[in-house]
């Protein structure tokens, strides 16, 4: 199961990233929950921080069922993102890496929806825990250590980077839709 470690760690350290950055600052988080209208409030934001910070490092440390709860996060975080398209909410960030401008947009949907497909598959297909997992197999389990690192840079970059969505079409411009 190496080939599925790496991805499942990167979920797993976002997670966690996510919910440290959250615990130092709920600031961001609190402003966009109470935009759309959830409870809201900086002890609510740091104890479902905590608890993010925690399943991330249990997740890898201990794994099994733990990645059911992983998976339900990133659901959970779907639904928010979901949410906050759907009613055109003017969030200027959702808070989840601190104080970047990281408003929600469709690949936040989308990335969500991966990490959570990536957890119940950890969840269904790791025997014991990531760090079990790397112990058996140590030539590949370095190998799914830097890509996990590696993931886990790109999947923050493409949270955080400003710019357009590439999920969402361009505007098709008057001058381009009309035959010359």
């Amino acid at each position: 199961m190496i080939p599925l470690v790496g991805p499942a760690m990167a979920g797993a350290a976002l997670l966690a990233l996510a919910g440290a950055l959250k615990l130092l600052d709920p600031t961001m988080t609190v402003g966009a929950l109470h935009r759309l209208g959830l409870p809201s409030g900086p002890l609510l934001v740091r104890s479902g921080a905590g608890a993010e910070l925690a399943l991330g490092v249990l997740a890898i440390v201990v794994g099994g069922g733990i990645w059911w709860l992983v998976a339900a996060s990133y659901l959970a975080f779907s639904v928010f993102v979901g949410l906050a398209l759907g009613r055109r909410s003017p969030i200027g960030s959702c808070g989840c890496f601190g104080r970047a401008d990281t408003p929600p947009r469709p690949r936040h949907l989308v990335l969500n929806l991966l990490l959570a497909a990536w957890a119940v598959a950890a969840a269904r297909a790791l025997d014991g825990s990531v760090l079990d997992e790397l112990e058996r197999r140590p030539a590949g389990g370095a190998l799914a250590v830097v890509a996990a690192a590696v993931l886990l840079v790109v999947l923050h970059a493409v949270y955080t980077q400003p710019g357009p969505d590439v999920l969402t079409p361009a505007p098709v411009a008057p001058s381009e839709t009309t035959p010359t």
